[in-house]
C-alpha cells in the first residue's frame, strides 16, 4: 500500500481497497456484458436496445473510473485489467448465444440487479468502516444502476 496522509488507518484502508477492487472487477464485467448485448441484439426494437445497452456500458465504464480512482486515493493499486476482471468478477457469466431483444433485456437486467445489490451492501460496509466518502461513491453508483435497471426493465414490463 502506498503512503498517504489520509486520516484512515492503514488496516481500514486495506479493507476498503479490497471491497473497491471487487466492485471494480464487477463494474468492468458489467460494462463488457452491456457491450455483449449492444453488439448482438436483434429484433424489432434493435436500435432502441442497441443504444440503451451502449448507454449502460458507458455509465458502467464511468463507475470503473470512479472506483479505481478511490482505490488509488486510499493508497491502493487499482486491479483493473480485463484479465483480472475476468478472474475476479462475482457476476454470473453473460449468455453468449442470445440475440433476441427480450432475452438481452432479461440477461442485462439480471446483471444490473446483482451488481446493484452488491453495491448497496458496500454502502453499509464502507460506512461501518468509518469511510463516508467511499460510502457516498457507492451511493452514487447505486442510484445510477437503479436508474439504468429501470430503463432496461421497462422494455419487458407491463
Amino acid at each position: 500500500m502506498h503512503n498517504t496522509k489520509i486520516d484512515i488507518a492503514v488496516e481500514t484502508r486495506g479493507k476498503l481497497i479490497e471491497v473497491l477492487n471487487q466492485r471494480l472487477a464487477d463494474a468492468s464485467d458489467l460494462k463488457s456484458q452491456a457491450k455483449q448485448a449492444h453488439w448482438n441484439v436483434k429484433g424489432m426494437n434493435f436500435i432502441a436496445l442497441h443504444e440503451l445497452f451502449d448507454q449502460v456500458a458507458t455509465e458502467a465504464d464511468a463507475y470503473t473510473d470512479l472506483i479505481a480512482e478511490r482505490i488509488t486515493t486510499l493508497g491502493g493499486t487499482a486491479l483493473g485489467t480485463v484479465r483480472l476482471a475476468a478472474e475476479k468478477s462475482s457476476l454470473a457469466e453473460y449468455p453468449h448465444e442470445i440475440t433476441d431483444g427480450h432475452d438481452h433485456v432479461d440477461a442485462l437486467s439480471n446483471a444490473l440487479a446483482d451488481f446493484g445489490k452488491k453495491v448497496r451492501a458496500n454502502i453499509d460496509d464502507s460506512d461501518d468502516l468509518g469511510d463516508k466518502d467511499t460510502a457516498d461513491i457507492f451511493t452514487e453508483i447505486s442510484r445510477g444502476i437503479d436508474k439504468l435497471m429501470w430503463f432496461v426493465e421497462a422494455h419487458i414490463q407491463g
